[in-house]
């Protein structure tokens, strides 16, 4: 029944878009198609007897947790219809609204997300319900005294690891951390944040030596880096690394990231996110998600980078007036 189910929203699919030439993206659609329509098997649940019941479980990507999963819960909390969550080592602080948090996973299966169809948007695709989705308000949830500085932040949200099975596409080097740092030093508290593989759950994509967490300490003492913050706020005021992220991107207005549940991130706390995406790689792009998905997390203003010249464009433009 369910292939049958698939074989034919797939065919709707084609039909409705008969433009799209890579035909593999309908797939999405029709899987997108799908998960709105195993939402139909929790109408009385959800809108007439509303009591907790949804038990929300994911170990998937962590890109799609915070796109898909995250706004999901938070929506079946303001519905009170949540009774319990279940996810990767350290997440508990994602999912602070969670009446039962379990912390059932110690890595993520980036596979999952394929065949994960009880969640209403799970894949990219163009046809998003936002029926049964709310912005998780984690700024306002999590904003502190404790992470301000005489400057506004500017968070640089970098990362260095193989993508797709390819050598690293979307990150900055060390020449375009110095540039940023001389444009920005002045006006902003530059924080950096490229997690070692030890702080964070990982999935399949292998985190490669970049060299600059030391570069940064030896050239620019003057940039904070998150993992000094980590040293020296845990344990105490810092749960987790995790934790350490949500309370510092709460206090920051600007940031620079990188495609993937880096740029997921810091879309979900509003201020004004650069995202360095290259269009040959990623959904992202065949969807428009930069303009019809990515601002919904929080609000953000997205600014989409293509190629690395194009951030120091936005920042010109839009940071340094």
């Amino acid at each position: 029944m369910k292939k049958l189910m698939l074989k034919s929203l797939y065919a709707l699919a084609a039909l409705r878009y008969p433009n799209i030439k890579k035909k593999y993206l309908l797939y999405f659609i029709r899987d997108n198609y799908y998960c709105k329509l195993v939402q139909t098997k929790f109408l009385l649940k959800d809108y007439v007897e509303k009591k907790p019941y949804k038990v929300i479980e994911y170990r998937g990507e962590f890109d799609q947790e915070l796109r898909y999963v995250l706004p999901f819960a938070y929506w079946h909390h303001l519905n009170g219809t949540l009774e319990k969550t279940i996810s990767a080592s350290n997440t508990k602080e994602f999912y602070f609204f969670s009446p039962n948090h379990e912390e059932r996973y110690k890595e993520r299966i980036w596979t999952e997300s394929y065949d994960h169809y009880d969640v209403p948007n799970m894949t990219h695709s163009n046809s998003y319900s936002f029926q049964k989705w709310a912005q998780v308000p984690f700024r306002e949830h999590y904003k502190n005294d404790l992470f301000v500085y005489d400057k506004p932040i500017l968070l640089i949200a970098n990362k260095y690891n193989r993508e797709w099975d390819q050598p690293p596409i979307n990150f900055l080097g060390i020449a375009e951390l110095e540039r940023i740092i001389h444009l920005c030093r002045d006006k902003y508290q530059i924080v950096y944040n490229r997690p070692l593989p030890t702080q964070i759950v990982q999935d399949n994509s292998e985190t490669l030596d970049l060299g600059e967490h030391a570069w940064l300490r030896e050239n620019h003492p003057e940039v904070i880096q998150m993992n000094d913050l980590y040293r020296q706020y845990h344990p105490g005021s810092v749960i987790s690394y995790n934790h350490l992220q949500l309370m510092v991107y709460a206090n920051s207005e600007r940031f620079i990231s990188m495609h993937g549940g880096t740029a997921a991130l810091a879309s979900c706390f509003g201020g004004s996110n650069i995202i360095l995406s290259n269009p040959n790689w990623g959904m992202e792009h065949a969807f428009n998600e930069y303009e019809n998905l990515f601002p919904k997390l929080s609000g953000a203003q997205i600014l989409h980078a293509r190629e690395k010249p194009e951030i120091f464009q936005f920042i010109e433009r839009e940071w340094l007036k």
